[in-house]
């Protein structure tokens, strides 16, 4: 077994990220493990592409499994926060598609895109979006959006987490919009 041991601090010899997360995986449920992967990543501590490769060295191991299903190239999605974690299956009971997470647009990064749609989703959070200087910063992205030919939507915290027909709804609504007007320019 390669990597089992990391730095050592103070003379304690410690375990490496990636034998603590195969150690974990099989106790986590597949969202704690993708927020535990994520929260990971987002510190710096290891890098998803890095993770899936040093698996191999622990084949066999129980935690290898539910890791890999975490990390499938074809169902993983970066988020960094639990509110997004929390929109995803909101948008799928929408009838959408995976959407990109975490990625530029118009020269802002979104929490999710719908390329095909030019839509454009944020999650609010009070922690990020309270202040009056954030509040003007969240109007110019979607301006700069709208201007780009793209539509934003904007959920808050307490919408997603006890609203989510409300939320399921309105992605509907605007999902149809979006596809009547792309079928009338055809």
């Amino acid at each position: 077994m390669r990597a089992s041991v990391g730095r050592a601090w103070l003379g304690i010899p410690g375990v490496s990220v990636v034998v603590s997360m195969i150690q974990i995986a099989p106790r986590l449920s597949l969202g704690e493990l993708e927020r535990a992967i994520n929260q990971a990543d987002g510190q710096d501590l290891i890098d998803t592409e890095m993770l899936r490769s040093e698996l191999d060295a622990f084949a066999g191991q129980k935690g290898v499994v539910p890791l890999r299903e975490a990390l499938d190239r074809r169902t993983y999605s970066m988020s960094r926060s639990e509110l997004e974690r929390r929109f995803r299956p909101i948008a799928r009971r929408a009838g959408l598609p995976r959407p990109e997470t975490c990625v530029m647009r118009n020269g802002w990064e979104v929490d999710f895109l719908w390329r095909d749609l030019c839509l454009v989703v944020e999650t609010d959070s009070l922690r990020y979006h309270r202040t009056a200087a954030q509040q003007n910063r969240d109007r110019k992205r979607d301006q700069t959006h709208l201007a780009a030919g793209d539509t934003p939507l904007r959920f808050t915290h307490g919408q997603v987490r006890y609203e989510p027909g409300y939320v399921e709804r309105t992605l509907r609504a605007v999902v149809a919009r979006i596809r009547r007007s792309q079928q009338l320019k055809l």
